[in-house]
């Protein structure tokens, strides 16, 4: 009881970011990435997440920073002339302490890492509105025996991370950095499956329902680089290690019992069918890898005059080495008077790795005030036979603004918004339903993040 409590006391704080720039990965770690998403070759007050062997070059002291971020908008899917939608209204936290002293650098972080919100789609998804078509096209005759009668569903996933590491000087112009890493994640599918018969004499009505809870518990590391130029030139490294996460799902589904009395074939029993034939990954009981990739950063900025620095930051995600729930659920209908049994099999999930690609910009209109621009493009590496209900990660372009007040040397706040301009992408139904005329979903998103930060040096 006492570890339910305080798993659920750690999700309460992190939410994570639904505007993951890779499969689960979020970049979004402080408020500061919404203005400027090129921060990997930068060294300011955010650097401990993403320059951490950067921090050396600030003035000793030690610095608390603390930020949240608020993402609004919604994810949806078309399937059949119908649109499915949920809208997401989700709070990131920020947290971290370090302290620079002459040549080294002690740092802790806490927030989020990765994942995708809280979505609840109140009319359900394009995984439950397929399943009366599904059933209509396998009877044939142009039957519309069943049709939906109130499906709905919810997805979370949120990955929470704690940060502890060193930084030190190598020499005037070279400096490193180390790091341990513990990561918490939690996904969950709660849905159910209302499907209403047309007529009682050949079928009775179907329901079945989950509410699944997937949790686990990893570890990583972390070293980062950091080479000073010049007073004007920066350039940075960082890999975060691979996490290695077994996922165990626990929680409650009741599977659906249908029987069809088929003008041709008679009786067709289709017993315990339920979500996890679907995304078997969730079914109670269950455990399942599925890693956080590692990432290698790389970063560089530059300093054109004494007010405008530039900067340009790549990312890399190694998505094809990181187990991630390669498993494919499948579905069998017997036929009882041929004795050959209809199967319906899913498509295994396929990653490539993924990449990004920023530019940012920062020009100091005076002594306190900091003008803040930037531009991303993400390719996440995510295939269609990856697209689902619970999971589309899609390439996108994000724009980004911000201003940075800075009242006294020893405060800074930082003011931020960016908009996430998705891909949209169509499904593969016409592959993992092959032969039975059904329609392919269509995936969207369209995301708006506001951030507010502090630091507040001692």
């Amino acid at each position: 009881m006492k570890k339910k409590l305080g798993i659920l006391a750690i999700a309460a704080l992190l939410s994570s970011g639904a505007y993951a720039a890779s499969i689960d990965h979020i970049q979004t770690y402080t408020p500061e990435y919404l203005g400027n998403q090129s921060q990997n070759g930068m060294i300011n007050k955010s650097s401990v997440y993403y320059n951490p062997a950067g921090l050396v070059h600030l003035d000793n002291g030690t610095y608390f920073h603390i930020g949240a971020q608020l993402a609004v908008g919604h994810e949806k899917m078309d399937y059949n002339g119908k649109e499915y939608k949920a809208d997401l209204l989700q709070y990131i936290p920020t947290l971290a302490l370090y302290s620079v002293r002459d040549e080294r650098t002690i740092f802790w972080t806490f927030g989020g890492l990765g994942g995708g919100g809280d979505l609840e789609y109140k009319d359900g998804v394009a995984g439950t509105a397929v399943v009366p078509d599904l059933l209509n096209n396998l009877i044939g005759g142009g039957a519309k025996l069943f049709q939906d009668n109130g499906s709905s569903a919810e997805g979370k996933s949120l990955y929470g991370q704690t940060t502890l590491g060193r930084a030190w000087k190598v020499n005037d112009k070279l400096s490193m950095s180390i790091a341990g890493r513990a990561v918490l994640g939690m996904k969950k599918l709660k849905g159910n499956i209302d499907i209403k018969s047309n007529d009682p004499t050949k079928a009775k009505d179907i329901h079945a329902d989950i509410d699944s809870d997937r949790t686990a518990w990893g570890l990583g590391a972390q070293i980062g680089f950091n080479y000073k130029a010049t007073d004007r030139l920066n350039l940075a490294m960082r890999y975060d290690s691979r996490v290695k996460l077994n996922f165990k799902a626990s929680g409650d589904e009741t599977p659906a019992n249908l029987i069809i009395n088929h003008p041709e074939f008679g009786f067709i029993n289709i017993a315990n069918v339920g979500f996890s034939h679907f995304y078997p990954e969730f079914k109670p009981g269950t455990k399942t890898r599925r890693d956080l990739p590692a990432i290698l950063a790389l970063g560089a900025s530059y300093k054109v005059t004494d007010r405008w620095t530039t900067a340009i930051s790549g990312n890399y995600y190694f998505n094809k080495d990181a187990k991630m729930d390669r498993v494919a659920g499948s579905i069998t209908i017997p036929n009882p008077k041929t004795g050959k049994d209809i199967i319906l099999k899913g498509l295994e999930a396929e990653y490539d790795n993924g990449w990004e690609i920023a530019l940012g910009n920062e020009y100091k209109l005076n002594e306190k005030w900091t003008l803040l621009g930037s531009v991303n493009y993400a390719h996440t590496g995510a295939k269609v036979s990856s697209y689902d209900d619970i999971e589309f990660a899609l390439n996108s372009v994000t724009v980004g603004a911000g201003l940075k007040y800075a009242p006294t040397d020893c405060d800074e706040w930082v003011f931020t918004v960016c908009h996430f301009f998705y891909d949209q992408e169509t499904g593969h139904y016409d592959k993992k339903y092959a032969d039975y005329g059904i329609a392919n979903p269509e995936y969207d998103k369209s995301i708006t993040a506001f951030g507010l930060a502090y630091t507040k040096k001692f």
